[in-house]
């Protein structure tokens, strides 16, 4: 018996679905080209995260095993203090090279260089411009246009969130720094130490100062070296013809 081919029809998808689809596709596009950069660096960074989660969680377990201790599980070690404390302490050094860029970057120039504002006989530099003259502008922050305290406080947000962020950042190294000394106080058969009495320690202050240093050696050569060197389409490097006395992006 022979079996005919039938070729089924596929209905047609309305044409109001067919519109919304478009959309979503079109509005994913525009939402990732217009915030490409923080999506990248947010995604390095939970990447990142989760290497050194796994990386971390086996150097603890060799740890362990090579002192006779009792091995934990992955989820086990996200709560150790091996673990925070390494997080926290890398945490704290961006956010405190952040903060203080910030801060120095709105008193202090670096002739020629693409990271400084601009010599005061260069010409005006807009961050420099202000703000009390946009106060009628609809389009400036709600702050601007309120002035007073508000504008004060807006004023200095950036460097004040950094800044408290460094703080979380500092402590969170200090809880689960002491975390992890006072069990390899007890392994040696010594007392353990509280958060302050941790900090209180020459190794809560090598762990923090041997990151600050790196912090600061790297934001000083990106001042520097954009001074004769370039990075064609970066907002961080002048025009790749501009010359090397020129100061600012």
């Amino acid at each position: 018996m022979s079996v005919s081919n039938r070729t089924r029809s596929v209905p047609a998808e309305p044409p109001c679905v067919a519109a919304d689809r478009i959309a979503t596709s079109r509005g994913v596009k525009e939402f990732l080209r217009e915030n490409g950069l923080s999506v990248v660096l947010f995604g390095l960074f939970l990447l990142f995260l989760l290497g050194q989660s796994v990386t971390g969680w086996l150097v603890y377990n060799d740890d362990a095993r090579e002192h006779g201790q009792r091995m934990v599980a992955f989820l086990s070690y996200l709560l150790t203090g091996h673990f925070w404390e390494a997080v926290f302490e890398n945490w704290e050094s961006e956010f405190f090279q952040m903060a203080a860029f910030v801060a120095l970057t709105a008193c202090l120039y670096q002739k020629g260089s693409a990271e400084s504002k601009k010599l005061p006989e260069e010409g005006e530099n807009p961050q420099d411009e202000d703000p009390n003259e946009q106060r009628d502008n609809p389009d400036a922050p709600g702050p601007v246009r309120a002035g007073g305290w508000r504008l004060w406080l807006y004023e200095r947000s950036l460097c004040t969130a950094l800044s408290i962020l460094f703080l979380i950042s500092f402590i969170g190294h200090a809880i689960g720094g002491a975390k992890e000394y006072s069990q390899e106080q007890l392994a040696h058969g010594q007392h353990a130490v509280s958060t302050l009495q941790f900090m209180g320690t020459p190794q809560f202050w090598f762990e923090s100062m041997q990151n600050w240093q790196s912090e600061f050696l790297a934001v000083f050569f990106l001042v520097v070296l954009s001074i004769w060197l370039r990075g064609k389409g970066s907002s961080q490097s002048k025009p790749v013809a501009a010359p090397h006395s020129e100061t600012g992006v």
